[in-house]
């Protein structure tokens, strides 16, 4: 048995397969997924497990080189938006409708759903590479 790093097997698969460019999005529990994505649902309540600690872990494992996120996530979700832009300031971040988020996802290799229950809790994370 695994005893450190993600011990969530489908969560650890998607990151090891991931190359430089490929994509995953941590999602709230409200985002609609189309069939064709792998989706690894970690909800278990509302607000449980957070978007914040879902990311957190995932950035603490992947090189990631550009976060996106909904441009209507300022205005409506502020405290989402503050704690994302002062905790990963050193990672470029991007912002599109979310409409255009939701179109974008259709190459995403994976969606992590989570209990979040907030207005545009949706984090795109483009994998970047170590070397």
């Amino acid at each position: 048995m695994k005893k450190t790093g993600i011990l969530n097997r489908d969560i650890a698969t998607v990151l090891s397969q991931l190359g430089h460019t490929d994509t995953i999005v941590v999602a709230d529990c409200g985002l609609p997924i189309p069939q064709h994505i792998k989706c690894i649902d970690l909800s278990i309540n509302l607000g449980t497990p957070s978007l914040v600690d879902v990311v957190r872990l995932i950035i603490k494992h992947m090189e990631v080189e550009k976060i996106t996120i909904a441009s209507e996530i300022k205005l409506q979700n502020t405290s989402l938006h503050h704690e994302i832009t002062s905790t990963y300031g050193n990672i470029p971040l991007d912002y599109v409708f979310h409409e255009e988020f939701k179109k974008a996802m259709s190459d995403t290799k994976a969606v992590i759903r989570t209990g979040e229950a907030t207005p545009f809790a949706n984090v795109m994370l483009r994998s970047g590479v170590i070397f």
